[in-house]
């Protein structure tokens, strides 16, 4: 047997050896812990330490830490029934959401009201222009033009109308499409907030006290957008009107050039007699 093999027998032995003095220490200590001492030295020894030790852990953790826990939770019951009884009473949460459920009523009379019909054209192109006017559909805008045309001819030919006369007419002719294809997009935009406000209602009726305030952020933000589709409205009224004095004025300069044309022509006239 050469020298590295003894050192590895020699080695395992002394690992075997560790091994089972571990595992028997091991088992003596569960031995003192499991089983009971009757004789009158228990109270001594390192079993009557091991169980003082114990015994003086369980008396600091029942009055020490467990006076603290009572106190946090006579703190957090306090804090509930202050929130169920005062902050979130269940008899003003009952009314809110019939409020809710009673403003549901006043929506959908709103949309039947709007749901109304109101076209009254009878010939065949005025009624299609009204037709996709009334539609909200904002896919039929690209039709508007050719319809807008059929009822209120087109922009006339060079030798009909002065160059003046022509522009006047396709500026008009173009705010006047424009506003009712801003007002077909109104209308959609219009449709989409009465299903968003229904749809915020209905998440308000079921909604827990804790999440009202998420409900009441979305119904803000949904204020905001409808207060802006609002001045895009307001816009497009005032930019017709700017188009109505613009005409005016154009008419007038118009009428001052015609006049002063209207002079010349007399005085030349009678200058040639």
């Amino acid at each position: 047997m050469t020298r590295t093999s003894v050192r590895k027998a020699f080695r395992d032995f002394s690992i075997r050896l560790r091994t089972r003095k571990l595992a028997c220490v091991a088992v003596f200590v569960i031995t003192v812990l499991v089983i009971p001492q009757f004789s009158a030295g228990q109270s001594t020894g390192p079993a009557g330490t091991l169980a003082s030790a114990l015994g003086s852990i369980g008396s600091a953790i029942s009055n020490v830490i467990g006076g603290g826990l009572n106190a946090i939770s006579e703190i957090l019951t306090s804090i509930e029934t202050f929130q169920r009884e005062v902050v979130w009473p269940q008899e003003l949460i009952d009314r809110a959401r019939a409020a809710v459920a009673s403003i549901q009523v006043i929506f959908n009379n709103i949309r039947g009201l709007g749901q109304v019909a109101v076209a009254s054209a009878t010939l065949p192109a005025p009624r299609q222009l009204e037709q996709t006017l009334l539609s909200a559909d904002p896919g039929q805008l690209n039709s508007l033009a050719s319809q807008y045309t059929a009822v209120y001819s087109a922009v006339p030919l060079p030798s009909d109308a002065s160059p003046q006369i022509r522009d006047l007419i396709d500026m008009t002719d173009a705010a006047s499409q424009a506003a009712m294809k801003r007002a077909i997009a109104i209308d959609a935009i219009a449709d989409m907030e009465l299903e968003a406000a229904d749809r915020i209602i209905q998440e308000v009726q079921s909604a827990a006290p804790g999440s009202a305030p998420i409900v009441e952020a979305g119904a803000a933000a949904w204020w905001v957008r409808a207060n802006a589709h609002t001045q895009a409205a307001l816009t497009e009224l005032m930019r017709l009107r700017a188009i109505d004095l613009a005409n005016a004025g154009a008419e007038m300069k118009l009428g001052a050039q015609y006049g002063a044309q209207l002079r010349g022509n007399v005085t030349d006239a009678l200058r040639r007699r």
